[in-house]
């Protein structure tokens, strides 16, 4: 027996304007709140335990220090890399340095609150609903 990635979890200063700017990405809805202030947003007809993990924002005042040791890679599934950096951007992606050297395949971004995100070159079938 395996394990599978259900879950991911995101600390967050504003769990609200992340799971806005995730739920466009992603094209997740928003599954539900916690007394804690933590929103858990997921593929709208799947929900937990779908094919495609869910992701929880949590809230958490302690400041960032560094690079993250784990990031997200996303790939469009509709468009190609360059028209979809153009709308990862008017969602409030920005670009972020990591220390890349412009020959990579990728553009490392950054979430509203700078967490590093990479968008990938492959085009990838959406989930079938």
């Amino acid at each position: 027996m395996a394990c599978r990635i259900s879950e991911l979890v995101i600390d967050a200063a504003d769990p609200e304007r992340l799971a806005v700017f995730w739920s466009e990405v992603l094209g997740y809805a928003e599954l539900g709140r916690e007394d804690d202030g933590s929103i858990e947003i997921g593929p709208p007809d799947a929900g937990f335990g779908g094919p495609q993990p869910t992701l929880v924002l949590s809230p958490s005042s302690a400041p960032r220090t560094g690079k993250l040791p784990l990031h997200i890679d996303v790939n469009p599934t509709d468009r190609d890399q360059d028209a979809e950096l153009e709308r990862l951007l008017a969602l409030g992606a920005k670009p972020a340095d990591v220390g890349q050297t412009g020959a990579e395949s990728w553009h490392v971004l950054a979430d509203p609150e700078g967490n590093e995100f990479c968008l990938l070159r492959a085009r990838l079938r959406p989930i079938p609903d």
